[in-house]
């Protein structure tokens, strides 16, 4: 499954009932029919362009969670990123200077889009198992599914905190069925390491010996994905005697995954789905417009033969913080580029508004395509969501926070700094002084992969004026930032539309 097939098959099957938490229509108007997925969910190939139909939500052409969204709506917040002359959109500059509101479209996008995905899986768990077809690929459907609804879930807890619950397919208009409240954030937590937890029974990752799918499968959700995701979780619950356990079981376990020794290769479309790709949103180029429009997004204006709209670049200080024998800087960004035309190198470069000197003028590049140099929407490189190195440092993480630097804390760290280039961590760093260093280099290593607000928001200390979120932001010239943020608003229109979630806003929103 190089790519996720959109037909308007499997996009019906997913989304026969629209409930309140995802509709952008009027909920008084009256229906004229209702139609039952229980006419469509007959055969195999139904089941299969249901789960379809879940994974297309990661990736589909326009702005979806791992493909823009997340960077118009999230990144952009961040003290990495901030945007280009070429981002011209109202609601995405407020987002990035942290003056967004609940009525802010990107709010709403976030949650709709998940809750859509949600509800596309809620339609799978309920109805294959109904299905008569081959035992082995319902159970995994079923399974691919779960791991699915984790992941928005996941995203949406942290995002928004209490959400409501949704666990079925919504299969009638009544509205004590289309409203529904919001469910305590550790309830929701617990369906997210359930649905985890059952899909461990997903195929393991088995590089070296056996593919984990066949090509044609690529990008399934796998065991190991599972494992790793959970790890996440626990990570982010701060429970971390569970974080090093299942981190360990992928690291420790018959999965095979490693790093790649050089680490453009992370993003380079001729290595995707390899060794250290755990889960990717998977894109192609030149396939129904289904090619990975940030590397557009990111690239400089004026280049003959290149459409970059540069609407999305660093802040200043981010390129810098990388040292110059750091290999992860010149992948992760460009301060020249050559014309796909004329074959000329164009260096990038700006005037410095204080000192009137000459300085580079770095822009971000990992999701540029050699082969789509004069298409850059067109890029086929995939959008990694779990990678081994995430692993990796979520192993070191955890175990520094509960028994402090161990030596495999040291390990698992020094092999994401080796990889790029730099010596071993200095031995006999404090607690302190290994968590510091690490969470620069969980910066340096996922820069620009929609991870950073999600680290934000989840560093300690969460309060006083060392709230770890609030002064990054303020460093990084975005002094709007306060406690508020560490939620997004509830969107307003769903508050609008739906009675049960009037009066239930966020803190200061």
């Amino acid at each position: 499954m190089k790519k996720y097939t959109n037909t308007f098959r499997s996009i019906l099957l997913a989304g026969l009932v629209q409930f309140a938490l995802t509709s952008c229509v009027d909920l008084n108007e009256a229906p004229k029919s209702f139609v039952s997925s229980d006419q469509f969910f007959k055969t195999q190939a139904d089941a299969i362009a249901s789960v379809n139909a879940i994974y297309f939500r990661l990736n589909a052409s326009g702005q979806t969670p791992y493909h823009v969204l997340f960077s118009t709506g999230m990144d952009m917040m961040s003290d990495d990123v901030q945007p280009g002359p070429g981002a011209t959109n109202a609601d995405v500059r407020s987002q990035s200077v942290l003056s967004h509101s609940s009525t802010g479209v990107r709010v709403r996008e976030i949650w709709q889009q998940h809750y859509d995905a949600i509800n596309r899986a809620n339609i799978a768990i309920d109805k294959i198992p109904a299905i008569q077809m081959d035992e082995a690929l319902k159970n995994r459907l079923v399974l691919e599914a779960k791991f699915l609804r984790a992941l928005y879930y996941f995203n949406l807890v942290r995002l928004y905190g209490d959400v409501p619950l949704v666990l079925h397919e919504t299969t009638s208009l009544n509205p004590e069925a289309l409203y529904v409240e919001r469910t305590p954030a550790e309830q929701v937590y617990q369906q997210i390491i359930q649905d985890l937890t059952d899909a461990h029974g997903l195929p393991n990752d088995t590089f070296g010996s056996a593919p984990r799918y066949t090509a044609s499968d690529a990008g399934r959700a796998t065991g190991g994905a599972a494992r790793s995701l959970l790890a996440k979780v626990y990570l982010t619950r701060y429970d971390y005697a569970n974080a090093i356990t299942k981190a360990a079981e992928v690291i420790e376990g018959p999965f095979g995954y490693g790093l790649f020794t050089n680490y453009s290769h992370v993003f380079l479309p001729a290595y995707k789905n390899g060794i250290e790709h755990i889960f990717s949103a998977q894109f192609e180029s030149n396939a129904d417009s289904h090619g990975n429009g940030q590397a557009m997004r990111s690239a400089p204006t004026g280049i003959p033969g290149m459409n970059g709209n540069f609407a999305e670049q660093p802040l200043p200080g981010i390129y810098e913080l990388f040292s110059a024998k750091d290999k992860r800087r010149d992948v992760s960004f460009i301060t020249s580029i050559v014309s796909p035309s004329n074959g000329q190198t164009y260096q990038l470069t700006l005037k410095d508004p204080v000192t009137g000197q000459i300085r580079p003028n770095p822009h971000f590049n990992k999701w540029f395509d050699p082969a789509q140099a004069a298409n850059l929407g067109q890029s086929a490189a995939n959008m990694p969501v779990l990678r081994f190195s995430d692993v990796l440092l979520i192993h070191a993480e955890a175990i520094n926070e509960k028994d402090g630097p161990t030596a495999a804390a040291y390990a698992s760290y020094n092999k994401v700094r080796n990889r790029a280039g730099l010596d071993n961590l200095v031995p006999g760093l404090t607690q302190a002084q290994f968590r510091d260093s690490l969470r620069i280099d969980r910066r340096l290593e996922f820069v620009f992969e929609y991870s950073r607000w999600f680290d934000l928001i989840r560093y300690k200390p969460l309060t006083g004026p060392d709230a770890y979120l609030i002064k990054s932001l303020h460093a990084a010239g975005k002094t709007n930032a306060q406690p508020k943020h560490y939620l997004y608003p509830i969107p307003q229109q769903e508050i609008d539309n739906n009675p049960k979630l009037q009066g239930k806003q966020n803190p200061g929103w």
